[in-house]
């Protein structure tokens, strides 16, 4: 079996492609988590806005792991800005 592994392609080896995005969206998901939990004790006492930053904190690390992700997959960057112009 280890004699197949080198007829794929890096650029079509999908099943490298989805463990490597998996594991960066886990990563960001749980780091950015502890961090907006982190933050969210030091900053603010009330239980509904600590949980908030937590939420926030899973969101921005799911954004950027989605952007990753695409650019793993696609092998392209999200546009600099919404307007086209650079």
């Amino acid at each position: 079996m280890a004699e197949n592994k080198g007829l794929v392609p890096e650029k079509y080896d999908v099943n490298a492609k989805w463990d490597a995005c998996l594991d960066l969206t886990v990563r960001r998901f749980v780091y950015s988590s502890f961090a907006g939990a982190f933050g969210g004790l030091l900053f603010f006492r009330s239980p509904v806005t600590r949980w908030a930053s937590v939420a926030l904190g899973a969101g921005i690390g799911i954004g950027s792991a989605y952007t990753d992700c695409s650019r793993i997959f696609y092998g392209y960057d999200a546009p600099a800005s919404q307007d086209g112009k650079q």
